[in-house]
């Protein structure tokens, strides 16, 4: 048996098979279409008794039946509109500066650490505890606040915020032997 395809590519032969499907298909589509021709009727014959109007679905404008589309009987017209964008132009001047919304923020309320006088502190251990825990002391500072202190019963040594001088009160009071400290707010005067 001799095969024609045998000495084709293989896209070749693809391309053979599926013209031979179409033509199948294009074979069995015309055969349908005449099947159904053979089974409608002309207009004009179809149930002239009935009072139901009669479908144009399915009128030709020859006789001899078949299928057709039916033409509507009021014409449409479309219109399409299209509008051209405009640009909008918002003149900004480089010199303006940017408006923003300011934001007034509220300053936290400072406290005053003040050191309170005891005549039995030690003069060393309070000077080397207050250069210890509090940042900014030195010993000159923290040897005249202690005799501030000692003089007129409590001397000012810094201000901080709430939370630090709070935690300053605490560790002053945590030192062995104690050393008393207390707080008061800065715009309270005494």
């Amino acid at each position: 048996s001799f095969d024609n395809n045998s000495f084709l590519s293989p896209s070749t032969a693809v391309m053979i098979s599926i013209r031979t499907t179409f033509a199948a298909i294009a074979l069995v589509a015309c055969y349908l279409n005449n099947v159904a021709s053979a089974f409608v009727t002309p207009a004009s014959s179809v149930l002239r008794s009935s009072s139901a109007p009669i479908s144009p679905l399915f009128m030709s404008d020859d006789k001899e039946g078949g299928a057709a589309i039916a033409k509507p009987k009021i014409q449409t017209k479309t219109t399409t509109v299209t509008k051209q964008k405009q640009k909008q132009r918002q003149r900004q001047r480089t010199s303006d500066p940017i408006n923003r919304r300011d934001e007034e923020f509220e300053d936290a309320p400072m406290y005053r650490l003040m050191l309170l006088g005891d005549e039995e502190y030690d003069v060393v251990h309070v000077v080397e505890r207050m250069c210890a825990i509090l940042d900014d002391m030195d010993e000159d500072a923290a040897s005249t606040i202690l005799n501030q202190a000692q003089i007129a019963g409590k001397a000012m040594a810094g201000k901080y915020p709430f939370e630090h001088a709070e935690m300053y009160k605490e560790q002053l009071a945590r030192s062995d032997p104690i050393i008393y400290a207390d707080l008061e707010e800065e715009n309270k005067r005494d």
